[in-house]
Protein backbone atom coordinates (compact mmCIF):
# COMPACT_ATOMS: atom_id res chain seq x y z
CA UNK A 1 0.00 0.00 0.00
CA UNK A 2 1.22 3.37 -0.82
CA UNK A 3 0.80 6.51 1.17
CA UNK A 4 -1.99 7.81 -1.08
CA UNK A 5 -4.08 4.66 -0.49
CA UNK A 6 -3.65 4.87 3.30
CA UNK A 7 -4.61 8.55 3.32
CA UNK A 8 -7.64 7.98 1.12
CA UNK A 9 -8.72 5.07 3.37
CA UNK A 10 -8.47 7.27 6.47
CA UNK A 11 -10.44 10.08 4.81
CA UNK A 12 -13.07 7.63 3.55
CA UNK A 13 -13.45 6.09 7.03
CA UNK A 14 -13.74 9.55 8.61
CA UNK A 15 -16.37 10.65 6.09
CA UNK A 16 -18.28 7.38 6.52
CA UNK A 17 -18.29 7.82 10.30
CA UNK A 18 -19.36 11.45 9.95
CA UNK A 19 -22.14 10.55 7.52
CA UNK A 20 -23.47 7.75 9.75
CA UNK A 21 -23.46 10.14 12.74
CA UNK A 22 -25.36 12.78 10.75
CA UNK A 23 -27.77 10.18 9.33
CA UNK A 24 -28.41 8.94 12.87
CA UNK A 25 -28.80 12.44 14.35
CA UNK A 26 -31.11 14.06 11.75
CA UNK A 27 -34.17 11.85 12.44
CA UNK A 28 -33.76 12.35 16.19
CA UNK A 29 -33.42 16.11 15.67
CA UNK A 30 -36.55 16.23 13.51
CA UNK A 31 -38.49 14.15 16.06
CA UNK A 32 -37.30 16.40 18.90
CA UNK A 33 -38.24 19.51 16.92
CA UNK A 34 -41.72 18.14 16.17
CA UNK A 35 -42.24 17.19 19.83
CA UNK A 36 -41.15 20.65 20.96
CA UNK A 37 -43.28 22.57 18.43
CA UNK A 38 -46.38 20.48 19.14
CA UNK A 39 -45.67 20.90 22.84
CA UNK A 40 -45.40 24.67 22.41
CA UNK A 41 -48.85 24.77 20.79
CA UNK A 42 -50.30 22.57 23.54
CA UNK A 43 -48.66 24.76 26.21
CA UNK A 44 -50.15 27.93 24.72
CA UNK A 45 -53.59 26.28 24.53
CA UNK A 46 -53.41 25.08 28.15
CA UNK A 47 -52.21 28.51 29.24
CA UNK A 48 -55.25 30.07 27.57
CA UNK A 49 -57.49 27.57 29.37
CA UNK A 50 -55.91 28.64 32.68
CA UNK A 51 -56.39 32.29 31.73
CA UNK A 52 -60.08 31.73 30.97
CA UNK A 53 -60.61 29.84 34.24
CA UNK A 54 -59.04 32.67 36.26
CA UNK A 55 -61.10 35.27 34.36
CA UNK A 56 -64.26 33.18 34.86
CA UNK A 57 -63.83 33.02 38.64
CA UNK A 58 -63.05 36.78 38.59
CA UNK A 59 -59.99 36.50 40.79
CA UNK A 60 -58.85 40.03 39.89
CA UNK A 61 -62.11 41.52 41.13
CA UNK A 62 -61.85 39.55 44.36
CA UNK A 63 -58.30 40.73 44.94
CA UNK A 64 -59.21 44.32 44.09
CA UNK A 65 -62.16 44.22 46.48
CA UNK A 66 -59.83 43.49 49.38
CA UNK A 67 -57.36 46.19 48.36
CA UNK A 68 -54.67 43.95 46.91
CA UNK A 69 -54.95 45.62 43.49
CA UNK A 70 -53.93 49.04 44.83
CA UNK A 71 -50.99 47.56 46.71
CA UNK A 72 -49.85 45.63 43.63
CA UNK A 73 -50.19 48.67 41.34
CA UNK A 74 -47.92 50.67 43.67
CA UNK A 75 -45.15 48.30 42.59
CA UNK A 76 -45.58 49.63 39.06
CA UNK A 77 -47.43 46.63 37.64
CA UNK A 78 -51.03 46.11 36.60
CA UNK A 79 -52.90 43.38 38.48
CA UNK A 80 -53.59 40.61 35.99
CA UNK A 81 -53.76 37.20 37.66
CA UNK A 82 -55.06 35.68 34.44
CA UNK A 83 -51.83 36.61 32.69
CA UNK A 84 -49.79 35.32 35.64
CA UNK A 85 -51.45 31.89 35.58
CA UNK A 86 -51.36 31.85 31.74
CA UNK A 87 -47.59 32.34 31.77
CA UNK A 88 -47.06 29.91 34.64
CA UNK A 89 -49.01 27.09 32.97
CA UNK A 90 -47.58 27.83 29.52
CA UNK A 91 -43.95 27.78 30.66
CA UNK A 92 -44.50 24.69 32.78
CA UNK A 93 -45.66 22.72 29.74
CA UNK A 94 -43.02 24.26 27.48
CA UNK A 95 -40.39 23.01 29.95
CA UNK A 96 -42.05 19.56 29.98
CA UNK A 97 -41.97 19.28 26.19
CA UNK A 98 -38.47 20.75 25.99
CA UNK A 99 -37.42 18.07 28.46
CA UNK A 100 -38.94 15.41 26.18
CA UNK A 101 -37.13 16.91 23.17
CA UNK A 102 -33.75 16.96 24.93
CA UNK A 103 -34.34 13.38 26.03
CA UNK A 104 -34.91 12.38 22.40
CA UNK A 105 -31.63 14.08 21.48
CA UNK A 106 -29.82 12.25 24.26
CA UNK A 107 -28.87 15.41 26.16
CA UNK A 108 -29.03 13.78 29.59
CA UNK A 109 -27.64 16.67 31.64
CA UNK A 110 -30.03 19.19 30.06
CA UNK A 111 -32.92 16.77 30.62
CA UNK A 112 -31.96 16.35 34.28
CA UNK A 113 -31.79 20.14 34.72
CA UNK A 114 -35.20 20.59 33.10
CA UNK A 115 -36.60 17.87 35.36
CA UNK A 116 -35.49 19.94 38.34
CA UNK A 117 -37.22 23.01 36.90
CA UNK A 118 -40.41 21.12 36.05
CA UNK A 119 -40.40 19.57 39.51
CA UNK A 120 -40.07 23.02 41.12
CA UNK A 121 -42.74 24.90 39.12
CA UNK A 122 -45.68 23.28 40.97
CA UNK A 123 -44.18 24.73 44.15
CA UNK A 124 -44.43 28.21 42.62
CA UNK A 125 -48.03 27.53 41.60
CA UNK A 126 -48.99 26.32 45.09
CA UNK A 127 -47.14 29.22 46.74
CA UNK A 128 -49.06 31.70 44.57
CA UNK A 129 -52.37 30.06 45.48
CA UNK A 130 -51.42 30.06 49.19
CA UNK A 131 -50.63 33.78 49.02
CA UNK A 132 -53.88 34.58 47.23
CA UNK A 133 -55.93 32.53 49.68
CA UNK A 134 -53.98 34.08 52.56
CA UNK A 135 -54.81 37.59 51.36
CA UNK A 136 -58.50 36.70 50.97
CA UNK A 137 -58.71 35.02 54.39
CA UNK A 138 -56.77 37.86 56.06
CA UNK A 139 -59.14 40.47 54.67
CA UNK A 140 -62.21 38.43 55.64
CA UNK A 141 -60.98 37.80 59.19
CA UNK A 142 -59.96 41.45 59.58
CA UNK A 143 -63.54 42.53 58.87
CA UNK A 144 -64.95 39.76 61.05
CA UNK A 145 -62.77 40.65 64.04
CA UNK A 146 -63.33 44.38 63.58
CA UNK A 147 -67.10 43.88 63.41
CA UNK A 148 -67.13 41.53 66.41
CA UNK A 149 -65.06 43.88 68.55
CA UNK A 150 -67.24 46.86 67.57
CA UNK A 151 -70.34 44.82 68.40
CA UNK A 152 -68.83 44.14 71.83
CA UNK A 153 -68.34 47.92 72.13
CA UNK A 154 -64.60 47.70 72.71
CA UNK A 155 -62.26 50.51 71.64
CA UNK A 156 -59.54 48.48 69.92
CA UNK A 157 -61.54 47.23 66.92
CA UNK A 158 -59.24 48.72 64.27
CA UNK A 159 -56.08 47.55 66.01
CA UNK A 160 -57.32 43.98 66.52
CA UNK A 161 -58.63 43.80 62.96
CA UNK A 162 -55.30 44.97 61.57
CA UNK A 163 -53.39 42.63 63.89
CA UNK A 164 -55.50 39.70 62.69
CA UNK A 165 -54.89 40.62 59.04
CA UNK A 166 -51.12 40.87 59.49
CA UNK A 167 -50.84 37.64 61.47
CA UNK A 168 -52.66 35.77 58.68
CA UNK A 169 -50.58 37.49 55.99
CA UNK A 170 -47.30 36.67 57.75
CA UNK A 171 -48.28 33.01 58.18
CA UNK A 172 -49.42 32.80 54.53
CA UNK A 173 -46.11 34.33 53.48
CA UNK A 174 -44.17 31.86 55.64
CA UNK A 175 -46.15 28.94 54.23
CA UNK A 176 -45.47 30.19 50.69
CA UNK A 177 -41.74 30.49 51.45
CA UNK A 178 -41.76 26.99 52.91
CA UNK A 179 -43.48 25.71 49.76
CA UNK A 180 -40.78 27.41 47.69
CA UNK A 181 -38.19 25.69 49.93
CA UNK A 182 -36.64 29.00 50.92
CA UNK A 183 -34.98 29.31 54.34
CA UNK A 184 -36.71 26.27 55.84
CA UNK A 185 -34.84 26.46 59.13
CA UNK A 186 -35.71 30.13 59.65
CA UNK A 187 -39.38 29.47 58.83
CA UNK A 188 -39.58 26.51 61.21
CA UNK A 189 -38.01 28.61 63.98
CA UNK A 190 -40.41 31.50 63.33
CA UNK A 191 -43.48 29.25 63.28
CA UNK A 192 -42.34 27.49 66.46
CA UNK A 193 -41.75 30.85 68.13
Amino acid sequence: MNEYTVTSEIVRNALTTLWSSVAEFVPRFIAALVVFLVGWLIAVALGKVAWHIVKFIQLDKGLESIGFGKVWERSGHKLDTGLFFYELVKWFFIAVFLMAATNILGLDQVTAYLQDIVGYLPNVFVAAIVLIIGVLVARFLEHLVRGSVKAAELHSANFLGMLTRWVILVFAFLIALDQLQVAGYVINTAVTG
